[in-house]
């Protein structure tokens, strides 16, 4: 395996959307770069490897998307799903950068495609990868490379060298051996910690057992904490993360964005008890299915299940493990080890309340609920069509908030009020800075392309002056 070089002009820590974009953008301002991977090969990029689109501010329609998405309703967006939890400044700034990050991201080599239908409805507002996310980042690595960067796997970031917020060298572990690689500037983009169950079980407590991750395994939050152990300032709850219902019969670690579900508009969720717990149609699947996994965290055993029925099973897009059907309620609560009565009472609860209107699943419809607790204020039909289905779910993690604060140049924030002298962050590590609580789908891929691009700059300009 090739040893690291004793020293670059910026050095690079991750391996996914942000990382690249960061390494990419340093080398063409002339910086020599080097990009240190925790994951093996196959395995690299971290959760950009399950993503399928981002969330760009445009004008005007493109080949690929429907209408404009203005920096305006960006931002309301934005708001509404953080209820306020976000710096302004720094996402308003965010918005406007991202403008130009489609352009930007296909000279970089990624193409993109159509909208995927269904309950997504992101034809306006995001564009989607041409083969997803593993091809849009090898679309990156191969751009990369050929720029001249270099690229280590298996290469964990095991110390950090920092000196009152001044960054010196890097200790990388490599086949058992040490290694010291000094740099004039740092882009860290090595993801959340959402794959260190200890950590989450600090905010959390005993719950977080049960909890499922999404994403990569290699998230363990190492380098963050020697960033925040060096005087790095912090931001964000650490319980605050996105989080979204998969199918509890995921794999712990990395089951990808093909577990998670999206058909909670068309149904009702219930949990062990057999008893609904929040609005399934409070708004739009995209503005609203990240908030699932915490609801479902708090639920007993945190686990859930979502009830449909035979006239919506071809509505939305499967996941990874078919349904467990039954013929009739009783049966379906049975084959779901629910209490059958209560079971039965939710159900037919339910449909007694539905107002039946004019259905449409890519509109704020009037299909809804009266005197019930809670309501379901948008696509509420009555689940009355057999065969009917379930899916069982757990609150799936994809990553955390809490990581280090960064201004506009993607400067980390020291501590005691001062700024890095040579420290960049990019990504999910940094995410909180924009994400106080709450998701849009695709906005993560816009925070590391955006600041990655701007910290690559921002490096190779230290690195220069």
């Amino acid at each position: 395996m090739q040893a690291p070089p004793n020293e670059v002009d910026v050095l690079v820590v991750g391996g996914g959307n942000a990382a690249l974009c960061a390494a990419i953008a340093a080398r063409r301002d002339g910086a020599s770069v080097l990009v240190v991977e925790g994951a093996p090969k196959f395995y690299r990029g971290g959760n950009t490897r399950h993503t399928r689109n981002m969330r760009c501010a445009h004008d005007t329609a493109t080949e690929h998307l429907t209408g404009p998405y203005t920096e305006a309703e960006f931002w309301d967006d934005l708001l509404r799903v953080t209820e306020g939890n976000t710096d302004e400044g720094l996402a308003r700034f965010m918005i406007v950068q991202s403008k130009e990050m489609l352009t930007w991201i296909a000279e970089q080599g990624v193409r993109f495609q159509p909208s995927l239908g269904g309950t997504l409805s992101l034809g306006r507002t995001n564009s989607f990868f041409l083969g997803g996310g593993r091809a849009m980042l090898n679309a990156l690595y191969r751009t990369a490379e050929e720029l001249g960067v270099s690229v280590l796997y298996d290469a964990p970031v095991i110390g950090l060298d920092i000196d009152n917020g001044r960054f010196r060298s890097a200790t990388i572990r490599m086949d058992g051996a040490d290694h010291t690689v000094r740099a004039k500037a740092l882009v860290v983009a090595a993801g959340g910690f959402e794959a260190n169950i200890e950590w989450l079980k600090e905010g959390w407590g005993e719950p977080a057992e049960n909890f499922l991750i999404r994403g990569t395994p290699y998230n363990r939050g190492d380098v963050l904490k020697m960033l925040l152990d060096s005087g790095v300032e912090a931001i964000g709850d650490p319980t605050q993360c996105h989080a979204v219902a998969i199918d509890a019969r995921a794999p712990k670690f990395d089951g990808g964005i093909i577990t998670r579900l999206d058909c909670v508009v068309f149904g009702i969720v219930v949990n062990k008890n057999a008893e609904r717990f929040y609005d399934e149609g409070e708004d739009f699947w995209p503005k609203r299915y990240a908030i699932w996994g915490r609801l479902v965290a708090a639920q007993p055993e945190q686990i859930a299940y979502i009830v449909f029925d035979a006239k919506s099973l071809k509505m939305f897009m499967p996941s990874l493990f078919p349904p467990i059907e039954a013929d009739c309620i009783t049966g379906l609560a049975n084959k779901l080890g629910l209490p059958v009565e209560a079971f039965e009472m939710t159900v037919s609860g339910f449909n007694a309340a539905v107002r039946q209107g004019s259905f449409d699943h890519t509109e704020l419809d009037d299909c809804r609920t009266e005197g019930l607790t809670p309501p379901k204020s948008h696509w509420a039909c009555p689940i009355d069509t057999a065969p009917f289905y379930a899916y069982p779910v757990r609150p799936g993690i994809t990553f955390t908030y809490l990581g280090t604060r960064v201004d506009r140049d993607a400067r980390m924030q020291m501590a005691d009020g001062g700024a890095s002298g040579n420290m960049f962050a990019a990504g999910e590590i940094m995410a909180g800075n924009v994400l106080g609580k709450g998701y849009a789908a695709g906005i993560g891929m816009t925070i590391g392309s955006v600041f990655g691009r701007i910290a690559g700059e921002r490096a190779a300009k230290h690195a220069r002056d």
